[in-house]
This record gives C-alpha cells, sequence and structure tokens, in this order.
C-alpha cells in the first residue's frame, strides 16, 4: 500500500493518522517532491477508475492559470489533463491510497481509507 501525501494537508494526516492506529503497512510518497510521472499518473487513474479531471484540484491558482474548468473533458483530452497533473503536481488531489488488490482510493473521507484497508 502506498499514500501519496502532502504533509500540510489535514486530510492526508488524518488519513495517516488512521492507517497507523489499524496497524497497515504501507509507503508515503510526498508527491510534491517525488513528482509521479504521467504514466504514474495514468496507472493510478486506471487503479482508480477515474479520469484525470476527477483528481483534478481546480481551485488551485494553477488550475485557475491554465483555466482548466474550460478545458474538454473527452478522451481526446485526457492526456492534456494528464500532463497538467505531472507539471503541476498541487492539481492532484489528495491523498491516493494505492491498495493491495491493485484498486486505489482517493482518502479524503474515513470511509474511503477504511475501503482501502479492507481491499485484500
Amino acid at each position: 500500500m502506498e499514500i501519496w501525501i502532502n504533509p500540510a494537508c489535514s486530510k492526508c494526516r488524518s488519513a495517516i493518522s488512521l492507517l497507523d492506529a489499524e496497524g497497515a503497512e504501507y509507503t508515503v510518497r510526498r508527491y510534491l517532491e517525488d513528482v509521479p510521472s504521467e504514466d504514474e499518473i495514468r496507472e493510478v487513474l486506471d487503479r482508480l477508475g477515474l479520469e484525470p479531471w476527477d483528481i483534478t484540484r481546480t481551485q488551485e491558482a494553477a488550475a485557475k492559470e491554465l483555466g482548466l474548468k474550460e478545458w474538454a473533458r473527452d478522451e481526446s483530452s485526457r492526456g492534456r489533463w494528464i500532463a497538467a497533473l505531472a507539471a503541476h503536481p498541487k492539481l492532484i488531489q489528495r491523498p491516493i491510497i494505492t491498495a493491495e488488490d491493485g484498486s486505489a482510493v482517493v482518502g479524503r473521507t474515513e470511509d474511503a481509507v477504511r475501503d482501502a484497508l479492507a481491499r485484500k
């Protein structure tokens, strides 16, 4: 299990606390420092079953500068979104937990973190 976090994020800290309380084994990835590649983002999206716009923080300054709210949300635009996430990792929703069964969840709630813990 791996968790992508921003240590300044309260949702990330809550997810880590719950993982620790449950005795989970996991690896922390500070994704703002260890920026995921476009291929890694594609893999996580596949594991999440989501599209890049589904995990984009559109209220961030970089999103506004790029005009992301105006970008098309279709298959032909997918690569553009993934490139933006790789170039501006702060835009990636957090925390993302990759579960042992090959899936992943966006762990913004206690239920989502527990869901990741339950996946074997």
